[in-house]
C-alpha cells in the first residue's frame, strides 16, 4: 500500500515516525511519502518537505508568509496527485491539513486524521470541514471523544496518547554520562523548555533566565529545539550561567528535578516524565487579545490541567509571567509537600491517557480500513 503522510511540526515528526513503524509491522510492502522531518526520514520512504520550512507561528507571521504557505499547498496537491496514494494521513497541523483534506476528498482519496485539531478550544466551526472531508479521526485526549460524538454527532476513535509510546520505548538515560557530556555538576537540574519557534523562544527565555541567580543550589539547562541553531540561543545566555542541550529534551527531563515550560505539548511530556513544572505563556499584545476572544469555554491552557479538569500545575499567562511570580512558583514546586501531591496527580493523569499503544492502535485501524 502507498501511504502519504503530512506532519508539519517536530511533534508530528515524532508521532509520524512511530506510526510509520507500526504500519510497516502490519504491511511489509508499505511505501511512504511524507512531509515531516528527520525521524520520519530515518524510518524510510521519501521526504517531500521538511517541517522546518513550514513553521509559521502566530497571526502576523502567517500573514507575512502567506505566499509561501499557498505555494506549499499547491506543491502538496500536485505531489499527492502524482503519487496516487491508497490513503492520506494527516497529523495535527490543521491550517494546512484541512485545506488538503478538502481537495483530497474531492479526488476520492481516503482521508485519515491522526491527532485532532484542538477545535474544542478554538475554531470550533472547523467541525463542518472535518465531518465533510475526514473519513476517520483518531483522537489522543480522553475528553475529545465525548466532544466529537456527543456534541457534534461525529464518531471518532480514542487511541491513547502517542507520547506514552515515545517515552516508554526510548533508551534509558545514563544520568552521570549525560551530565558529564554537557559539563554539568551534581547539583539538581532545572530544565528550561522555552518552545520550538523563534517567536515564542524570544518571548519566553529571557524571563525564564531571570530567576537563575535566585537558585544558586541548582543548575539550569535550556532544552534547545531541533529546528533552531545554537547561535540563536546564545544571544539570551551571555549573562546567565546556564547549560544548553539541543534535541535532547527527553534525556534532560529524565534527570530534571523541576522545569519551566512554555505552554504546548511539552507540558504533557514533562508531566509524563514526572517532573514538577510551572507552565508559562506570553504572546504579543495583539496575538493575546485576539486569542483570548477566539478561545472559548476553556479554563486552562496546559494539557495537564485540561485532561485532569482541575489545576494540577500552575499556569503563568501573559502579565503573570514575570520574574517575581516565576520565582515564587519555582520555589513551590521544589518543596517536598507540593511535589508529593504533584506526583500523585501525574499518576492519575497517565491512567486517563490510556496507556501505551497509540501508534499500534492507529496503524491497525488504518491498515484494516484499507483491506476492507
Amino acid at each position: 500500500m502507498k501511504y502519504y503522510i503530512i506532519a508539519g511540526e517536530a511533534s508530528g515528526d515524532l508521532h509520524g515516525s512511530n506510526l510509520m513503524k507500526a504500519i510497516a509491522n502490519l504491511d511489509p510492502d508499505a511505501d511512504f511519502r511524507f512531509w515531516g522531518g528527520d525521524l520520519m526520514q530515518a524510518v524510510g520512504g521519501t521526504l517531500v518537505k521538511h517541517y522546518k520550512d513550514l513553521a509559521f507561528m502566530g497571526f502576523i507571521k502567517v500573514l507575512m508568509n502567506l505566499r509561501t504557505i499557498l505555494r506549499n499547498i499547491s506543491l502538496c496537491k500536485e505531489d499527492i496527485a502524482n503519487y496516487q496514494p491508497d490513503v492520506l494521513i494527516f497529523i495535527d497541523y490543521p491550517g494546512f491539513n484541512l485545506r488538503i483534506a478538502k481537495w483530497a476528498k474531492q479526488q476520492e482519496i481516503p482521508t485519515h486524521y491522526y491527532i485532532s485539531p484542538q477545535i474544542w478550544a478554538w475554531k470550533e466551526g472547523r467541525i463542518k470541514a472535518i465531518k465533510r472531508d475526514v473519513d476517520e479521526m483518531y483522537v489522543i485526549l480522553p475528553f475529545e471523544k465525548e466532544f466529537y460524538e456527543k456534541k457534534h454527532a461525529y464518531p471518532v476513535h480514542f487511541v491513547g496518547h502517542p507520547l506514552l509510546d515515545a517515552i516508554a520505548d526510548r533508551e534509558p538515560t545514563d544520568g552521570d554520562k549525560f551530565r558529564k557530556e554537557f559539563g554539568m555538576d551534581q547539583r539538581p537540574i532545572i530544565a528550561l523548555l522555552p518552545g520550538s519557534r523563534k517567536q515564542e523562544i524570544t518571548k519566553m527565555l529571557s524571563v525564564m533566565l531571570s530567576v537563575v541567580e535566585a537558585f544558586p543550589n541548582y543548575q539550569f539547562v535550556i532544552a534547545g529545539a531541533p529546528s533552531q541553531e545554537r547561535s540563536f540561543y546564545e544571544s539570551f545566555t551571555q549573562k546567565a550561567a546556564v547549560h544548553f542541550v539541543s534535541n535532547r529534551t527527553y534525556d534532560l527531563l529524565s534527570v530534571a528535578t523541576a522545569a519551566l515550560v512554555t505552554s504546548g505539548t511539552a507540558t504533557l511530556e514533562t508531566a509524563v516524565f514526572k517532573v514538577p513544572e510551572v507552565v508559562c505563556y506570553k504572546g504579543s499584545w495583539i496575538e493575546y487579545e485576539i486569542g483570548k476572544r477566539l478561545v472559548k469555554h476553556i479554563e486552562y491552557i496546559s494539557l495537564v490541567n485540561l485532561i485532569m479538569e482541575k489545576e494540577v500545575v500552575t499556569e503563568l499567562i501573559q502579565h503573570d509571567f514575570n520574574t517575581k511570580r516565576l520565582q515564587k512558583e519555582l520555589h513551590k514546586i521544589l518543596e517536598d509537600t507540593h511535589r508529593t501531591q504533584l506526583f500523585a496527580n501525574y499518576f492519575d493523569l497517565e491512567q486517563k491517557l490510556g496507556g501505551k499503544g497509540a501508534s499500534a492502535n492507529v496503524a491497525n485501524l488504518i491498515v484494516n480500513s484499507l483491506k476492507k
